[in-house]
C-alpha cells in the first residue's frame, strides 16, 4: 500500500493538475468526485533518491530497475447526473451521444453529436470497431466531452475506452437519455 507521504504527494499533485478546472461549475463536478488511480513500485534507487512521477491519474514511485513490485488501480470515468451534464453543456462541454443512429433520430439532447459505440445488424448488437477513429475525427483529446447513451451502460463503456485512448476530459451521463427526458431537459428531433 502507498505510504502517507506518497498519498499526500498524490493529493498535492492532483490539486496542481486540476487547478485550471477549479472555476465555476467545473470545480463542483471535477475535483470532489475525481476517482484517482495510482501505480506504486517499491525498491531502491541507485542514487538513493525517490523518483515520483505523476501521470494524470497515476503515480509512479519507481525505485528499482530490477526488483520492482507494482500495484495498480484503474481510473473509472466520472459519472454525473443529467442536470449536471446539462449545466456542463451550458458552459461549453460537447455532448457525444453513443446510441445507434435510429435511437438518435428518435430524439437526442440539443446539440449532440452522434457516434454509435454499438451497432446493430438486426438481431444483435456489436461494438463499432471504428468508434475511436470516428470520435478522433470530431473531437480533440483535450476537449470537454459529456458522453451519453440510452440508460448509461454504453456511455460508461465508451467513456472508459475514450479515457484509455487519451481523452482526458470525458464525463459519463448517469441514466442516459432516459433520465434526460424524465427530467424535462431540452431535446431535438
Amino acid at each position: 500500500m502507498p505510504s502517507y507521504a506518497s498519498s499526500a504527494l498524490l493529493v498535492r499533485s492532483m490539486r496542481s493538475l486540476c487547478r485550471p478546472f477549479h472555476q465555476g461549475i467545473i470545480s463542483r463536478v471535477w475535483w470532489p468526485g475525481l476517482v484517482v488511480s495510482f501505480h506504486v513500485a517499491k525498491g531502491h534507487h541507485r542514487t538513493g533518491e525517490r523518483d515520483r512521477v505523476l501521470n494524470f491519474g497515476s503515480i509512479a514511485d519507481d525505485n528499482n530497475e530490477n526488483n520492482t513490485k507494482t500495484q495498480s488501480f484503474n481510473v473509472q470515468p466520472r459519472s454525473v447526473p443529467v442536470h449536471v451534464a446539462h449545466e456542463l453543456l451550458q458552459v461549453g462541454h460537447q455532448y457525444l451521444d453513443v446510441r445507434t443512429h435510429d435511437e438518435f433520430r428518435a430524439g437526442h439532447p440539443s446539440g449532440a453529436i452522434n457516434i454509435p459505440y454499438m451497432l446493430n445488424n438486426g438481431a444483435e448488437m456489436f461494438k463499432n470497431s471504428k468508434f475511436l477513429e470516428e470520435v478522433s475525427s470530431q473531437f480533440e483529446k483535450d476537449d470537454d466531452i459529456v458522453v451519453g447513451c440510452k440508460s448509461g451502460r454504453r456511455s460508461l463503456m465508451a467513456a472508459s475506452d475514450l479515457q484509455s485512448a487519451g481523452f482526458n476530459r470525458v464525463i459519463d451521463v448517469a441514466g442516459g437519455y432516459t433520465a434526460w427526458t424524465e427530467n424535462g431537459l431540452p431535446i431535438a428531433k
